[in-house]
C-alpha cells in the first residue's frame, strides 16, 4: 500500500502534527508512506521514523507552470492508494486532482472519500481537529509519539549546567505576535537562571537588545537546527516564547513551556500542546508585565 501525507508548513503546525504522523504510521505499519512537504521541513521529516520518503517540492509557485506540472506528474505517477491531507488548505485540496480522483482522500477536498465532515472544524484546536479528521478516516488509535530521534550534540555551545530558553521572535509578517524585546530584556534580567535566546538569523537584533538588558544572556539565533532546538528543550529548565515555531517544537520535546499570546492568534486554536506546556494571553500583548510572566514561569518548574 502506498500512502501520501501532506503537511507543507509551518514549523509550529509541523510540530503539532507529530501525533497524527505517528498515528498514521501505526495504522499502516506495512505501507510505504511518503510525506509531501516543503524544503525547510524536509530534514526534520527525514530524521523521523514515520516516513519512507520525503518530497520537498510541495509548494510550487502557481506562476511557475513547469514546476506545477512536475509535481502533478509526480503525484499521478506514484499511484497512491490513500492520501491524508493534514494541511487542509485550498492548495493541498487541489492536489486531489493531481493524485487522481479514485485515490482515497482524507481531508476537505470536494469529493473526498473520507471527508472531515465537521462544519465547526475551523473552531477546533489544531491537534483536536487533526485527530478527529483521522478518526473519521478510520484511525482509532493515537500512540504517544516517540521523539527520542529528535536530539542533537550540543557540546559546541558550551552550555551552562542550568539554563532557560527565550524565543522572542515570530513570523516576520505578523509582528503583533511579538512581546517587545525590552520586556524580554527585563524578564531575562530578573531570572535566576542564565537565558539562551533561540530563533532565526533575522532575530539577532532582538537578541542584542535583550543581552543589553541582561548581559549574561547567550545568543544562539541563527545557530541552531530544528534538532538542536528540541535538544535544548530537553535540557532547559523552562522556555518562554511567543506563538512561533521554535516555542511549539520545544514544547513538543517535553520542556516546561510558557507561550505568550496577544490578539493576533488564539490559544484556543493553536496553543502549544505538551506535557508541561501552558500559555498566557494578554491584550494588548505589548503591555504584559514581565513580573507576571516570571511568576507563571516559576510555577512551571
Amino acid at each position: 500500500m502506498r500512502v501520501l501525507v501532506i503537511k507543507l508548513a509551518a514549523l509550529g503546525d509541523f510540530a503539532q502534527a507529530f501525533g497524527p504522523f505517528a498515528a498514521i504510521r501505526a495504522h499502516h505499519p506495512g505501507a510505504r508512506i511518503t510525506l509531501l512537504t516543503t524544503k525547510p521541513y524536509a530534514p526534520l521529516a527525514r530524521m523521523s521514523p514515520w516516513f519512507d520518503e520525503v518530497w520537498e517540492d510541495g509548494r510550487p509557485d502557481w506562476t511557475d507552470p513547469p514546476a506545477v506540472f512536475r509535481l502533478a506528474r509526480r503525484l499521478r505517477a506514484a499511484g497512491f492508494d490513500r492520501v491524508y491531507d493534514l494541511q487542509t488548505s485550498s492548495r493541498s485540496s487541489r492536489y486531489r486532482w493531481f493524485v487522481g480522483r479514485r485515490t482515497e482522500w482524507s481531508g476537505i477536498a470536494p469529493g473526498a472519500s473520507h471527508p472531515h465532515a465537521n462544519p465547526r472544524r475551523d473552531l477546533m484546536h489544531t491537534v483536536d481537529r487533526q485527530r478527529e479528521q483521522l478518526e473519521m478516516a478510520g484511525i482509532p488509535d493515537f500512540p504517544e509519539p516517540d521523539l527520542s530521534w529528535l536530539d542533537a550534540d550540543l557540546s559546541r555551545f558550551a552550555l551552562p549546567q542550568r539554563f532557560c530558553l527565550l524565543v522572542p521572535g515570530a513570523s516576520p509578517g505578523r509582528p503583533a505576535k511579538r512581546w517587545p524585546e525590552h520586556a524580554f530584556g527585563a524578564l531575562a534580567a530578573g531570572l535566576g537562571d542564565p537565558a539562551l535566546i533561540i530563533g532565526g538569523p533575522g532575530e539577532a537584533p532582538l537578541a542584542a537588545a535583550i543581552k543589553a538588558a541582561a548581559p549574561g544572556t547567550l545568543d544562539l539565533t541563527g545557530k541552531t537546527s530544528f534538532a538542536d532546538i528540541a535538544a535544548l528543550g530537553r535540557r532547559a529548565a523552562f522556555c518562554i516564547g511567543n506563538d512561533t515555531g521554535p516555542t511549539h517544537l520545544v514544547a513538543a520535546a517535553g520542556c516546561p513551556t510558557l507561550a505568550l499570546f496577544g490578539a493576533d492568534s488564539d490559544p484556543a486554536l493553536c496553543a502549544p500542546r505538551g506535557r508541561h506546556a501552558t500559555f498566557l494571553r494578554h491584550l494588548p500583548l505589548a503591555t504584559l508585565d514581565p513580573a507576571e510572566v516570571a511568576a507563571v514561569a516559576a510555577a512551571l518548574t
